[in-house]
């Protein structure tokens, strides 16, 4: 009985810490919005310019990383799919089975993990030696809030990066992916197009918005307020990285896990299942 109350005891801590983390960094979300668009210490160019920086870094750089990935991704998932629904005389579900795997799931998962490694990482770094280097104190000292000038432009640029890079990714695996597998089997062109925009749904661009947008917010709303976790010491560094690359990835993972429940619950229910 002890043993019991104390795993329960465990678990409503846990389940209170996360739920105060996230009541933190939802909270650093709308003070960033408020003082962008109320403060006006420093300028609009200003802004503009870091998330230029920002969009050069997170989206641009990580274009060959996401060629290979997601070259990768398409062949694998297309020769396999095909080698399977070949043998069930199911090849005209194709593009529904791509769109599924590829732009509902793998997508979204894949891109958010590349630049969890990349960005998130250098933003939580970056930060994090701004606050232990007194930068963040300097920048109060000219009344410039480090939320609107550091938190806004990244989460802003991280967001628009992201949904750039998954658009590329889907892109690239699906059209990419066939090109490369063509030489190890006889699919048609014209019909392999085809059977991808008869699967094409207007609920998959609703998704594609919903994950990758959340996932880039998500993403560097967590490396941010880590980052600006750090006291005043420079060995921080490294402990606040590592727990914002965690907590992105759980965060990111938890959130795709959600919308896709809710999706297929919504679509159960609309063929009358449950």
């Amino acid at each position: 009985m002890t043993s019991l109350l104390a795993q329960i005891d465990s678990l409503g801590r846990s389940v209170t810490k996360n739920v105060e983390y996230t009541a933190r960094v939802l909270l650093m979300v709308y003070l960033s919005l408020r003082a962008t668009v109320l403060d006006r210490a420093q300028g609009f160019r200003q802004i503009v310019g870091v998330i230029s920086a920002q969009i050069y870094f997170t989206g641009w750089q990580a274009l060959p990383l996401i060629s290979v990935l997601a070259l990768g991704t398409g062949s694998i998932i297309l020769l396999q799919s095909l080698s399977n629904l070949s043998l069930l005389g199911g090849t005209q579900m194709i593009g529904n089975f791509l769109i599924v795997m590829i732009v509902r799931e793998a997508g979204p998962l894949l891109v958010a993990l590349v630049v969890i490694a990349r960005s998130g990482t250098a933003v939580a770094s970056e930060v994090g030696n701004m606050r232990a280097n007194r930068e963040i104190e300097a920048l109060e000292s000219m009344g410039i809030n480090p939320l609107s000038f550091i938190v806004f432009p990244r989460v802003l640029g991280g967001i628009i990066s992201v949904l750039g890079l998954a658009f590329y990714f889907n892109f690239i695996a699906l059209i990419g992916g066939f090109l490369v597998t063509k030489f190890v089997q006889d699919l048609p062109l014209a019909f392999y197009t085809d059977s991808l925009m008869r699967a094409f749904a207007k609920e998959d661009v609703l998704i594609f918005l919903l994950k990758n947008g959340f996932s880039g917010m998500i993403i560097f709303v967590v490396c941010c307020y880590q980052g600006l976790s750090v006291k005043r010491s420079p060995h921080e560094v490294p402990q606040v990285t590592t727990q914002a690359v965690v907590n992105s990835i759980i965060f990111v993972v938890v959130f795709n896990l959600i919308v896709t429940a809710l999706f297929y619950l919504n679509q159960l229910r609309s063929l009358g299942v449950v």
